[in-house]
């Protein structure tokens, strides 16, 4: 009865996920200091429309929402493997030192080198690996756990928050113009952000539907994937890698967006179980839906201040969090 249950979500959700990114991305574009209604919005794209509404949806809206769709949709997934791989609800790339990582090569490269905006994913992703990779070695005796491996992504990211506070001391003068990626936001972001975070992107979110088969097997446990013929160590490297790509695009361009990656992947699993080829494409499409739904709020309920969505997000992600804490849906 309880399968049957699920089966049923699982259904309903392929069905309403979809739709429920849909009408994210019509409120992303339709709402904000100038509404603008599903009939002009179809209008920009098929026939002459308002040169007023044109110039806010292709120049402005447009671009934030397929930003925002991307780097929920980055988050989420980057989460839900990670707590796949490592057996371990907290393993978000905010609370082991992935984002971290990224955020830090980013903060460097956006300070010291604003000349080559242009190669911020790159910088962040190649953060977000090398801290991916600091953290597996020091986890590493003859395997690395999945517990050894958060307890030393835990200890990473204290000291990287260190590092991204010292190093911002010592360039005082200059770290204005990071506030607000610090916060988290899609304030500004445009068609130049864009063209340059989605190829990474992409080439991320399509290499996950290699590590669904892999994932579900890690559940079963390390000596019981190995007995099936999987190589565990390699597969778990190759999640841990991928993982720290879609972390890095995400903040690269959107900041410290945190909580994304922690409680979607949380509330996909209470509905559809752990089944990853249902857990990650929901994941996918919950946290793209999330991340335009709070940026549109936060942009435009609050007018005339535009609220970082990073702040939002986490004063939405924190008492969920703690919901399922205080249910013990987290243990």
């Amino acid at each position: 009865m309880k399968a049957d249950r699920r089966n049923m979500r699982r259904k309903g959700l392929v069905i309403l996920a979809p739709l429920l990114l849909l009408l994210a991305t019509f409120y992303g574009l339709s709402y904000g200091s100038v509404p603008i209604s599903l009939q002009e919005i179809w209008a920009v794209f098929t026939t002459d429309s308002q040169p007023l509404h044109e110039k806010i949806i292709y120049n402005l809206r447009f671009p934030r929402v397929l930003i925002g769709l991307l780097v929920g949709a980055c988050l989420a997934a980057s989460g839900a493997l990670l707590q796949g791989v490592m057996k371990n609800p907290l393993a978000d790339p905010g609370v082991i030192g992935v984002s971290a990582g990224g955020g830090l090569a980013a903060i460097i490269s956006m300070i010291v080198f604003p000349q080559y905006s242009y190669l911020l994913p790159a910088v962040a992703f190649l953060g977000s690996l090398a801290t991916s990779i600091v953290i597996y070695l020091l986890a590493w005796d003859k395997g690395a756990s999945p517990l050894k491996i958060v307890l030393a992504g835990v200890a990473i990211n204290a000291l990287l928050g260190a590092g991204t506070n010292g190093f911002m001391v010592v360039f005082s003068d200059r770290v204005q113009a990071v506030l607000p990626w610090l916060a988290g936001g899609l304030s500004g972001k445009s068609w130049h952000h864009l063209s340059f975070m989605a190829p990474y992107a992409i080439a991320g979110l399509a290499a996950c539907v290699f590590a669904i088969k892999p994932s579900n097997l890690m559940l079963l446990g390390d000596d019981s994937a190995q007995l099936l013929g999987q190589r565990v160590e390699t597969q778990r490297l190759f999640i841990i890698l991928l993982s720290s790509l879609l972390a890095g695009t995400a903040v690269s361009v959107g900041g410290l967006i945190g909580f994304v990656g922690l409680v979607v992947p949380h509330a996909i699993r209470i509905l559809v179980g752990d089944d990853y080829r249902y857990l990650l494409p929901l994941s996918v499409i919950g946290g793209a839906s999330l991340v335009v739904l709070a940026d549109t709020i936060a942009r435009s309920w609050f007018d005339p201040i535009e609220l970082p969505v990073g702040i939002l997000l986490a004063a939405l992600g924190a008492p969920f969090f703690l919901y399922l804490l205080k249910k013990r849906r987290i243990a």
